[in-house]
């Protein structure tokens, strides 16, 4: 039977032989690893917690701090007042922003918590303008006012009526429209007696076409008061709504003060002698269109709560 030879190494043989090479293959991974992280570092790759940057949650510093890998564990300081608002990223709490600048804070990389930028909280609510505003029995300058109109006659015998002058006054009686105007048909008859119009009026006076233009564009959206005020609207081809328009000679409040027949229809001269002791329509010249709007206008003022209270309340019952 051959003999059989084993050799056998000691302990401190194999750790000569094992240890040193494993030692050195560790160092030479460490190594490696290290000057990774250097170059890693170098180039700003590392997150805040591998750079020794991290502070509860959110990275300090701006963009270019953090690409050139020199973030520092204190945050920047804050921009001088006026300066345009920076932005801190990822933020765990939103901050409050200057009443001056749009909110930018508690954005993360431009947008907020849900992917769009917060609008700044305002309370700017536009005023009612004065325009919208209903017609009060205060008697509103810009809602209230009083037409009358004189006319001439054209055709056989000056039997059609024809615009020859406007007047337009304000709720205070202003004179805001008078003018002479000229009818498109030839005049027959000047009819100067009532109308106080007389050819040399009519001379140079404002074309039919050109004044109706101007006077719609006054009456729109206004309460008109008249006496007898469908003969105005009739001389200028025009219709204004009912809800608007204010009858003198309709009115039996007027009537009542007067100590007429309610269902009387009085003449706009018995109206004002009766009620303020006065005369108008006199002498031979003619009437004034402006004298009887401005009568109209007072005529009105006198029964004007009553006359809107009952108005408001015969739409509220229909």
């Amino acid at each position: 039977m051959s003999d059989i030879v084993i050799n056998l190494c000691s302990s401190d043989d194999a750790s000569r032989v094992i240890r040193p090479a494993t030692d050195k293959n560790k160092k030479k991974k460490k190594k490696m690893f290290r000057k990774k992280m250097q170059q890693l570092k170098a180039k700003g790759y590392l997150r805040g917690k591998q750079n020794g940057t991290y502070q509860r949650g959110h990275l300090t510093g701006n963009p270019t701090q953090r690409q050139n890998g020199s973030l520092t564990k204190n945050p920047p300081a804050a921009a001088p007042t006026g300066s345009s608002p920076h932005l801190t990223h990822c933020s765990s709490r939103a901050t409050a922003s200057t009443p001056s600048q749009p909110s930018v804070s508690g954005l993360c990389h431009g947008k907020g918590s849900h992917g769009k930028p917060k609008a700044a909280a305002a309370d700017h609510r536009p005023a009612v303008s004065s325009s919208h505003r209903p017609p009060t029995s205060t008697g509103d300058p810009n809602k209230f006012l009083a037409i009358d109109c004189e006319m001439v006659g054209s055709g056989p015998k000056g039997s059609v009526n024809q615009l020859a002058r406007c007047s337009i006054v304000s709720y205070e009686g202003d004179v805001v429209y008078d003018k002479f105007i000229k009818p498109p048909m030839p005049v027959t008859d000047y009819r100067t007696r009532w109308s106080g119009i007389r050819p040399r009026d009519l001379l140079v006076a404002t074309p039919f076409s050109e004044a109706r233009k101007e006077i719609l564009k006054l009456l729109m959206g206004k309460v008109i008061i008249g006496h007898a005020i469908h003969n105005d609207f009739k001389a200028l081809s025009y219709s204004h709504p009912n809800i608007l328009t204010r009858d003198t000679s309709r009115i039996p409040l007027l009537n009542l003060k007067a100590g007429f027949n309610a269902s009387e229809c009085a003449s706009l001269k018995r109206l004002t002698k009766a009620i303020f002791n006065r005369d108008i329509q006199t002498g031979r010249k003619g009437h004034s269109s402006v004298e009887d709007a401005k009568a109209t206008m007072e005529l009105y003022k006198v029964v004007e709560v009553e006359w809107e209270r009952t108005l408001v309340s015969r739409s509220m019952a229909s």
